[in-house]
């Protein structure tokens, strides 16, 4: 007697569900995992921007008296 194989092709309907689940689960987690350095990100460049706004405004003030002080000679 001849044992008769099914051609099997392609995938279940079961098997494609668990990959995309995977995927989805993976994906979230890089989502998650990045959206908390971006915050961080944009909180470290607020920062910097402050920084660098008041080391501006304290080179106007430097530039400024530097040239009234050479006006009177």
């Amino acid at each position: 007697m001849q044992r008769i194989q099914k051609d099997k092709r392609g995938f279940t309907l079961i098997e494609m569900v668990l990959v995309i689940a995977i995927i989805v689960i993976l994906a979230s987690i890089v989502f998650f995992g990045v959206s908390g350095y971006l915050a961080k990100a944009n909180t470290v460049k607020g920062v910097a921007s402050v920084h660098y706004s008041k080391i501006d405004s304290v080179s106007s003030v430097i530039d400024a008296n530097a040239g009234s002080a050479f006006a009177g000679t």
